[in-house]
């Protein structure tokens, strides 16, 4: 059966009755009941992604906090999900380009603390439904964390980095995470509440936003028992517009 974690204050409009009837329980989000047929628009606008992508290679787009398809995908490591949740996005370096990878950003809705002050990150390839692929970096580190100043859902939203050696990576598909920690036994948010990860439906401030293919977000968790699912899976309870495109950032160069 799968588990689900509500944190207190937070709406999340899952059909219980539909769940009775599948047996299945879908993975914590934080969204709004959203619009099924709106559809993302084409992107315009100035690149202006968060002052921690330094140097920015890649930047998916802000979260849009008054869109109802805004959406955050459960991404922690903390007290009240033993054992964590990770989401991870893709990038997809064109052909004929190598680039220069040593950071990754993630825009994070948390009502948890980040204590300690840490993160991990992995870096994967071959991410499928059901199958994780291969990671060819990961780690855990410090992170650095500024508020971005938005908030959805009375929870706030917070820009956070973690950098690493970096990785020469050449053209292809690679799924990348961030998760953060709240492991304090002493600081009671980590009990209690979580973090996650923001959507982009408008894609604004974005840098090389078709870097990001649409509908290839992926959820592993023990505690909720997903393995390597795709958040576009209707046990989920979100739609194709809240489950196409996540709020993140790589910081690198091409070569």
């Amino acid at each position: 059966m799968k588990r689900t974690f509500l944190a207190a204050a937070v709406v999340i409009t899952f059909g219980f009755a539909a769940v009775a009837q599948s047996g299945k329980k879908p993975a914590s989000s934080h969204h709004l009941a959203g619009n099924p047929d709106a559809a993302l628009p084409e992107f315009t606008g100035a690149a202006r992604p968060p002052a921690l992508c330094n140097p920015c290679l890649f930047y998916g787009g802000d979260l849009n906090p008054n869109d109802s398809n805004a959406a955050g995908f459960a991404d922690e490591n903390t007290l009240s999900v033993i054992g964590g949740s990770g989401t991870y996005g893709e990038v997809d370096i064109p052909s004929g380009i190598t680039v220069t990878v040593k950071g990754i950003l993630f825009n994070l809705q948390a009502d948890a603390a980040f204590d300690p002050f840490t993160a991990s990150y992995d870096i994967r390839t071959g991410v499928s439904e059901g199958d994780g692929g291969t990671s060819i970096a990961s780690g855990t580190t410090t992170i650095q964390v500024v508020s971005t100043g938005r908030n959805f859902l009375g929870v706030a939203e917070y820009s956070a980095v973690v950098v690493f050696p970096p990785i020469r990576l050449p053209s292809g598909a690679y799924w990348i995470n961030l998760t953060p920690n709240c492991l304090n036994t002493l600081d009671g948010s980590c009990s209690v509440f979580g973090f996650y990860v923001s959507n982009t439906t408008s894609r604004t401030n974005a840098l090389r936003p078709y870097w990001q293919p649409r509908h290839e977000i992926f959820v592993n968790s023990g505690y909720f028992d997903f393995t390597w699912a795709n958040w576009c899976d209707p046990d989920t309870g979100l739609n194709q517009t809240q489950c196409a495109l996540v709020s993140f950032g790589l910081l690198g160069g091409v070569e």
